[in-house]
């Protein structure tokens, strides 16, 4: 009788609901786990922001000795010596990336010309360790000593970088292991610029091209906990705080012409920026070539001290209403072609600041002008004009409309403009992407396949 009932308790209709139950087990245990690890991708991410950021104020001050803000420090030392510090900082970055390319090549992990956001599509965490070493130390260099280009590029390469090394030592599935360096991408993007949601679409948009739903949870979980960490660490405001916006409904039809304005004017940025790297594609060594463009941009700061650095001063700026469009058009001008002659000479920075820059201080300028001949009802709110211009002019950089509009909504809080940079980011899209310019990141669509 015992026999009998043990055999129908292990009968074959009741061992497949226990089958069940324990595949549904296991794979709750390794979301969470993902979880677990997207959150400490998140940490690592934020502590590699704030690292780099205090690295480049080191080196700021062993340039200058100052701390601080870049354009300030170029303000507060004489005009011969603005040439000197970006010639010699140029120098530099360039030699270690000279001197270090043999050790990079004789390091045997990893392919060392693989970029983070290559690795994202390609379901990749090898990073080469030597070659992302020597690209900080480089960007350092560059940065620190008034480079036209923003630091939090470099910041986003860090954070994907020890994302990787998470990756590769956490005890997860090899198809989740992707996930977890894609994670520290978005936590990178919502640390450097106080902008979780514009993390999320970054990854998913640029680097994944919307075809990775398994990684939205850890990502989002990831990016939430870089904000939480950077806001109480450093500053819980968004990055450009300003004073609310009101949005004026009879301005939408001048937001679509200032969309094809800052289209255009994003797409001629990025053509400056190729025809500066085929120049300088003449020079063959990293040194002379990134002190020719240290050389060039301190000369030109000798002058206009607001290109040095990521600009976010001048933004602020812009963004406040407070300077006259012919200085915020001299500065447009300058810095322009300043982030040109850095990013061509091969200066290792971010791209995304000196665009907001560019998109800002375009914006102000319109605004402005256009105040001059049209009724206040047509224009609107002059800072709306700066907030839009940096969406649009990002997105035609990027070609990545969502991220434009999520970053610059949350970096600024005007989300009663989201209307007007919407339609103004769809019209610079549309113009950007007509004449063929290849964007910033490349296309993730084509990446893929």
């Amino acid at each position: 009788m015992h026999a009998a009932d043990d055999a129908e308790q292990t009968s074959p209709g009741d061992a497949a609901p226990r089958r069940r139950h324990f595949v549904l087990l296991a794979s709750t245990v390794a979301t969470i786990r993902l979880w677990l690890w997207a959150a400490s991708a998140g940490a690592a991410a934020a502590a590699a922001t704030l690292a780099f950021r205090w690295l480049t104020l080191q080196v700021e001050w062993l340039a200058t000795r100052q701390s601080g803000g870049l354009v300030e420090a170029a303000r507060s030392i004489p005009q011969w010596q603005r040439p000197v510090v970006c010639a010699l900082g140029g120098l530099l970055a360039g030699l270690a990336l000279q001197l270090g390319a043999g050790w990079v090549a004789r390091g045997r992990q990893g392919d060392h010309y693989l970029d983070y956001i290559d690795a994202a599509r390609q379901g990749r965490v090898d990073l080469n360790d030597r070659a992302n070493a020597l690209r900080t130390v480089s960007a350092l260099l560059s940065i620190g000593t008034g480079a036209s280009i923003g630091r939090e590029g470099p910041m986003v390469q860090l954070a994907a970088w020890a994302s990787a090394w998470l990756a590769r030592l956490v005890p997860i599935a090899p198809e989740q292991r992707s996930a977890i360096m894609v994670c520290g991408i978005a936590a990178g993007i919502a640390a450097a610029y106080h902008a979780p949601v514009a993390g999320v679409v970054f990854v998913l948009e640029l680097a994944l091209g919307f075809f990775a739903r398994h990684t939205v949870a850890p990502v989002l979980i990831a990016s939430g906990t870089a904000s939480a960490l950077v806001y109480v660490m450093v500053d819980p405001r968004p990055l450009y705080a300003t004073a609310p916006i009101a949005m004026l409904p009879s301005s939408i039809g001048f937001t679509l012409l200032a969309g094809l304005v800052f289209g255009g004017l994003g797409w001629g940025f990025l053509r400056l920026i190729e025809r500066s790297r085929i120049e300088f594609a003449r020079i063959h060594s990293p040194a002379l070539r990134l002190a020719l463009g240290g050389l060039l941009v301190g000369g030109l700061s000798a002058f206009v001290p607001e290109v040095w650095g990521n600009g976010y001063s001048v933004v602020s700026r812009a963004l406040a209403g407070t300077e006259p469009w012919q200085w915020l058009a001299l500065v447009l001008l300058t810095k322009a072609v300043a982030t040109s002659w850095s990013s061509g000479s091969g200066a290792i920075g971010g791209m995304f600041t000196p665009s907001l820059f560019v998109g800002a201080t375009a914006g102000g300028v319109m605004a402005q002008v256009a105040a001059l001949w049209l009724p206040t009802a047509w224009v609107g709110d002059p800072r709306s004009l700066v907030v839009i211009g940096m969406a649009a002019v990002l997105t035609a950089a990027t070609h990545a409309p969502l991220m434009a509009i999520t970053m610059v909504l949350e970096m600024t809080n005007e989300f009663q403009l989201t209307v007007p940079v919407m339609l103004a980011c769809a019209i610079a899209y549309a113009i950007s992407t007509q004449f063929g310019t290849k964007p910033l990141y490349g296309n993730p669509i084509e990446a893929l396949r």
